[in-house]
């Protein structure tokens, strides 16, 4: 299956982060393998053993929320995170980025399901952090992109106009914030069952799991 998702994302040249959450080693190596590089995990706990258990070379993507005090285990690592949703937790990435010496890339994650969910900014709440003293004078983090997960619905309509607004707020991030600058790049959105939706609609980077891992 990995083939026919890449073959999918190569017109587009989207990126493809492999979601191994509970999967067991052996059936990530069976993706590595393969060529896959770029893996995402949700808990903090089972991202580090992985880590520690599994080919160096891998990109580790934290995609789920992450709480302030597990940011440390994962600080000396973790490639990029996906899941920022507070100045509380920029602020910690950078303070543990610091110390171990490395700059973390980071995306903004906006809340753009229609159904509730505890997690996601708003435009208002990303621009109050960006226009923050902490955040100018911060040099252990980069604000990459932005991350959203559509409602969970068998409607299409639903799910485009919801990949449709993160990419809306992307675009305006990038006029307001970001202007000129090529690192501002990412649109992390799209999961197994809405992945192609999500591309069609701009996504630079899909976070599949299911698919990859029957």
């Amino acid at each position: 299956m990995l083939k026919e998702i890449l073959n999918d994302l190569t017109p587009t040249n989207t990126t493809l982060v492999a979601v191994s959450k509970t999967r067991p080693a052996p059936a990530i190596v069976k993706l590595y393998d393969q060529g896959q590089r770029i893996f995402g995990e949700n808990r903090v706990q089972e991202l580090t053993w992985k880590y520690e258990e599994l080919p160096k070379d891998i990109e580790w993507h934290l995609i789920g929320h992450l709480q302030t005090n597990k940011v440390k285990f994962i600080a000396p690592f973790v490639s990029m995170i996906h899941s920022v949703d507070s100045l509380k937790l920029l602020k910690e990435i950078d303070k543990q980025a610091v110390k171990n010496d490395r700059v973390i890339e980071v995306l903004l994650q906006f809340h753009i399901a229609e159904e509730d969910t505890k997690f996601g900014l708003s435009p208002k709440e990303a621009t109050e952090i960006l226009n923050s003293d902490f955040y100018k004078n911060a040099k252990n983090i980069k604000v990459v992109g932005v991350m959203g997960m559509a409602t969970f619905s068998p409607d299409p309509v639903q799910v485009r106009k919801e990949f449709k607004s993160l990419k809306s707020i992307f675009e305006k991030l990038k006029m307001d914030f970001f202007e000129g600058q090529d690192d501002f790049k990412e649109i992390s959105m799209g999961m197994s069952g809405d992945y192609k939706i999500a591309v069609e609609e701009g996504s630079t980077m899909v976070r599949v799991g299911s698919l990859l891992f029957r």
